[in-house]
């Protein structure tokens, strides 16, 4: 299933991929609190949007909004550009193409695009993830003590002084701990084993949409609480009983 979709999302995602590769002068189009958009990401998403456009499956894009009536099961989920700030800082190695479709509420495939370091991961759920087409899968580790984990500060994150030591005392379990600047490039990590477990709040639906199908379809699980304004609470992403464990964790 979904083979045809696959497609069409993996030539957006790599025509995407080489127009930000080539883009050599990203101009900023807004400063407005923590958040920054660059003409570069609406470029991106044009491009993204006409070739996805052909399957009238809605679309749901980060700078656009929605595109196409919510008549269908399905819908596009689309980041067409994730690490925006490492991009605009000339660090093109954390930042990516993102693509996924997800069917009745729940991640089916995706796709994402590393363009600078030629890093394509992607996976339709219940057939397997690739990281350019070779079979990947989530780490074997277990324990919370030998996990290094990821986790970021997104723009609409809750600050304040309660919060904050809430999350420490959430990750000092952890061996290592992460931040890239890029959600779906660390779920996409967590896929391919070079990063045992991803947890963020606040985070936006397109930032962790394709990442949550590739990390399923390469064996792991996805813990996701939809909030409003399609802000999501990525409780984690880690293989089962490393997820079970943190759980536990928690209380």
């Amino acid at each position: 299933m979904y083979e045809a979709e696959y497609e069409l999302a993996m030539k957006a995602a790599l025509k995407a991929g080489e127009f930000l590769e080539n883009n050599y002068n990203p101009q900023v189009d807004s400063h407005i609190g923590k958040d920054i958009k660059l003409s570069s990401d609406k470029k991106s998403e044009a491009i993204i949007i006409e070739i996805l456009r052909a399957t009238n499956i809605p679309i749901l894009s980060e700078e656009c909004g929605m595109i196409g009536a919510d008549t269908s099961s399905k819908v596009w989920i689309v980041d067409p550009l994730d690490g925006t700030a490492n991009y605009w800082k000339g660090m093109k190695e954390l930042a990516c193409v993102s693509i996924a479709l997800w069917d009745n509420g729940k991640p089916v495939l995706g796709i994402i695009n590393r363009f600078h370091q030629k890093e394509v991961f992607s996976g339709i759920v219940g057939e397997g993830a690739w990281l350019n087409e070779n079979a990947i899968y989530t780490s074997s580790v277990t324990e919370l003590k030998a996990a290094v984990f990821a986790t970021g500060f997104p723009v609409k994150r809750d600050y304040t002084d309660k919060s904050l030591n809430s999350f420490v005392k959430q990750v000092q379990s952890f061996k290592k701990i992460r931040m890239l600047g890029a959600a779906a490039i660390m779920g996409a990590m967590v896929a391919a084993g070079r990063i045992d477990a991803y947890r963020e709040e606040r985070i936006m639906w397109w930032d962790i949409a394709a990442s949550a199908a590739i990390v399923k379809a390469a064996g792991g699980w996805v813990d996701i609480n939809m909030l409003q304004d399609n802000q999501c609470i990525c409780n984690l992403f880690a293989n089962k009983t490393l997820y079970d464990n943190f759980k536990k964790l928690e209380g």
